[in-house]
């Protein structure tokens, strides 16, 4: 394992947005919409689906949109299994001059003493649109696209060779895997229509490929509400067109659809990520008149709240982990998110009660929007480059204290330094790790 520590100054150092004054008053919407400086929805806007008798939400380790039905998925990221023992993606060696660079599957394992990559490649390439996703047994499932059809296998190592065991194929043009299930054996696709999506058991089940639900409308996203796979949230559009709204699908009741989120009603709602301990809910909504990130829990009647610190200038944030162990404390969650500039991308860290967006420089080669939480409040960015194959760097959560003004420093330059690409991080050995700073800085 390795830890983050930037080159040529503090390890760790961040920089923070200006989390500015904490007010509310109305809001474009109407009533329901106030500002935290950013916007709050009306009470009862995050329900609690049925067949729920517990706060619930087990956290994704992905971007939202990499699981959207219309956006192909891109080789060489990686998906990580709920728990982030395992992670699995195509990979490739660099292309011969004039040729085409050959892809295959690759398995990380990430929860023993030191992480390590397991290429398993078969007798021929793969396409790059094909899917993998790992399961909690070390087996990576693939999707691959055969003419009109959907074929899935497991696959996994043996000795110098690679086996597969064929789990069979569902007739349809375009099908998506979402991400694994917190139960750890089991994968569902998507195949999203205009006027209803199937809902598909590929990897888990007795019998191959098996239907477990037709939800009315085009659907996309997926994060679990509960770990035990049982609920699962997906973004719906109704048939006939319509706002967005994140919907819960019961898989133990024939896929019973419940709302899930109504912020206002023509408002595009999306649910990005979900956390089980706490209830707290990620939530992307266009009803404070334009798209913004917020959060709300699961169940409450509070508002939904949308932080301006989460909205920087001029790039795009995005979550993919929450930390998990925060039982019933859904503002001292610690989230990582992914900021993309024209710089490239890095790493935001938020909680819900500092108000403030901690940035920090990603490792060289990290598989950006991939990671997971301790419970103890420390990030695992895994991340690949020509020196180190497969490493993790390490990144503990800072707190949310004030840091002391500079002399001369104004709220712009706060404002500019918070928005500009970090310095480089350079991952060390733990062992040399200061970490002692990185708990203390900021």
């Amino acid at each position: 394992m390795t830890a983050c520590a930037i080159e040529g100054g503090t390890a760790g150092a961040a920089t923070a947005a200006d989390p500015g004054p904490d007010t509310a008053g109305p809001g474009p919407d109407g009533p329901g919409v106030a500002e935290e400086t950013g916007e709050a929805m009306e009470p009862g806007g995050v329900g609690e689906p049925a067949g729920a008798g517990e706060p619930v939400g087990a956290a994704s380790h992905a971007p939202a949109t990499a699981h959207a039905p219309d956006v192909p998925h891109a080789p060489d990221v990686l998906t990580l299994t709920s728990d982030g023992a395992y992670g699995a993606r195509l990979t490739a060696a660099p292309a011969p001059p004039g040729g085409q660079r050959a892809w295959y599957p690759e398995r990380w394992t990430l929860d023993g003493p030191e992480p390590y990559a397991v290429p398993l490649p078969l007798n021929q390439p793969e396409e790059p649109d094909a899917q993998v996703v790992p399961l909690a047994d070390g087996r990576v499932l693939i999707r691959r696209r055969v003419a009109d059809r959907q074929a899935f296998s497991l696959l996994y190592p043996t000795g110098p060779a690679t086996g597969e065991l064929a789990l069979g194929a569902v007739e349809c043009e375009r099908m998506v895997l979402l991400p694994p299930s917190p139960d750890g054996r089991s994968v569902y696709g998507l195949s999203a229509g205009d006027h209803s999506s199937l809902l598909w058991l590929v990897a888990g089940g007795s019998f191959g490929p098996e239907l477990v639900a037709e939800v009315p409308g085009h659907c996309s996203g997926g994060v679990w509400l509960d770990r035990a796979g049982r609920m699962l949230a997906l973004d719906r559009r109704p048939p006939g067109g319509g706002p967005v709204k994140a919907v819960a699908v019961d898989l133990e009741r024939n896929g019973e659809v419940t709302p899930l989120l109504q912020i206002a009603p023509a408002s595009d709602d999306r649910l990005l990520l979900a956390d089980a301990d706490s209830g707290l809910l990620l939530i992307r909504s266009n009803a404070p008149g334009h798209d913004r990130l917020g959060w709300g829990v699961l169940g409450s009647c509070l508002p939904v709240r949308f932080p301006e610190c989460l909205r920087p200038a001029d790039v795009a944030v995005t979550p993919f982990a929450v930390q998990p162990g925060q039982m019933l404390m859904p503002e001292s969650c610690a989230v990582a998110l992914r900021v993309d500039g024209p710089a490239g991308s890095w790493v935001g860290i938020w909680r819900p009660q500092g108000r403030r967006l901690h940035q920090f420089a990603a490792p060289e080669g990290w598989s950006a929007g991939a990671g997971f939480w301790s419970r103890d409040g420390v990030l695992h960015l895994p991340y690949a480059n020509a020196s180190t194959p497969c490493g993790v760097a390490l990144l503990v959560a800072p707190g949310d204290e004030e840091p002391p003004p500079e002399a001369g420093g104004t709220a712009a330059d706060e404002q500019t330094a918070a928005v500009a690409p970090p310095a480089v991080c350079k991952p060390v050995p733990l062992g040399q790790a200061p970490l002692h700073r990185v708990a203390s800085t900021d």
